[in-house]
């Protein structure tokens, strides 16, 4: 057996296994926290057909505890926590499927945090979707993404056919946060492109799921005419390239039309025949929606327009992915502190 053969049939099972190991700790991750919810359904009831004040938990906790010494997460604090899950979502039936996916610290965070549930299963959706560990989650949550996502004026209706228009819509927010740039009172384009190329990993996370970087003033050629596209990007989940254009002022008119001519040019130049039409995305300080929508109108080409915020708030501790096996199983053990 040749060693290149060899090597895809090992990475071929060592990819298996890996999905079987991600699968079963779902499966185990779903398994306790229906355990915490049956927890709380049974102190729940005991409250209200017994009239059993919280008192009961302090005693349950060291009871539980002296009874299965060898695990954890049966503090007061938890089996507190507990009944507030139950009380969130009183009926088994119809617990989303996305909180039973997640880890038990996402799920206290979603509580804690968001009040509205639907709001709250819709952060849920987002964390398995985009793989976000606790700290992301929490972050997200302080900067109202719900509120920002799907919000770019675009033209994609008229220019990308369904259902392609509605995701790339979906991938857009309005306004974007940069929250990690150190900047000067005083900065330029170039100061921002360079600062978010040296943060491409909060700077990926802030742009959601399936962006791939590709280069930073990336060179074409054209009728022997140098070009630079500010930043250029990779949607998977596209499958298209995406031109990100930046401009420290308020958006104007000919700031679209650039932006067709480079995006009709990587569409010739770099774009491969299976790939989608390319899509761009304008960030300005500040833009007039009236404006941006007359621009767009006649557009041949996908563009969609977004604001941008400077402010120093971001955490240095993000993670982009959900916990480990480990770290899931952690979770579900939760600590006594």
């Amino acid at each position: 057996m040749e060693l290149q053969e060899y090597q895809t049939l090992l990475n071929q099972i060592k990819s298996t296994i890996h999905q079987a190991q991600v699968r079963a700790t779902l499966a185990v991750n779903s398994e306790g926290i229906i355990l915490y919810w049956q927890i709380g359904e049974m102190i729940a009831k005991k409250q209200a057909n017994e009239g059993w004040s919280a008192k009961v938990i302090p005693r349950l906790s060291a009871d539980l505890k002296n009874e299965f010494s060898e695990q954890k997460g049966y503090s007061e604090r938890n089996l507190s926590r507990m009944l507030t899950f139950f009380n969130e979502y009183p009926d088994m039936a119809i617990l989303p499927q996305a909180v039973a996916k997640l880890p038990w610290g996402h799920n206290i965070l979603l509580i804690q945090k968001i009040k509205d549930t639907d709001t709250r299963l819709w952060y849920a959706q987002q964390c398995l979707e985009n793989g976000w560990g606790r700290e992301t989650l929490d972050w997200q949550i302080k900067n109202q993404l719900h509120l920002r996502q799907n919000k770019a004026i675009s033209n994609f209706g008229t220019t990308l056919p369904q259902p392609q228009s509605d995701l790339a819509q979906q991938t857009l927010k309005d306004p974007y946060l940069f929250d990690f740039l150190t900047l000067d009172t005083q900065y330029r384009e170039k100061d921002i492109e360079n600062q978010l190329i040296k943060h491409v990993s909060k700077f990926l996370l802030e742009l959601g799921k399936g962006f791939a970087f590709m280069g930073q003033q990336y060179h074409l050629t054209i009728a022997d005419n140098d070009y630079y596209l500010d930043l250029l990007f990779y949607h998977t989940r596209l499958r298209c390239y995406v031109v990100i254009e930046l401009k420290n002022t308020k958006f104007k008119p000919e700031y679209a039309g650039k932006l067709n001519f480079y995006l009709s040019a990587v569409d010739s130049l770099v774009k491969m025949p299976d790939d989608n039409p390319t899509i761009g995305l304008l960030l300005c300080k500040e833009k007039n929606n009236l404006e941006v929508e007359f621009s767009l109108r006649d557009m041949s080409k996908p563009i969609g327009v977004s604001e941008y915020i400077v402010t120093p708030n971001l955490p240095d501790n993000l993670k982009s992915s959900l916990p480990t096996i480990e770290e899931i199983e952690e979770q579900l053990k939760e600590n006594d502190n």
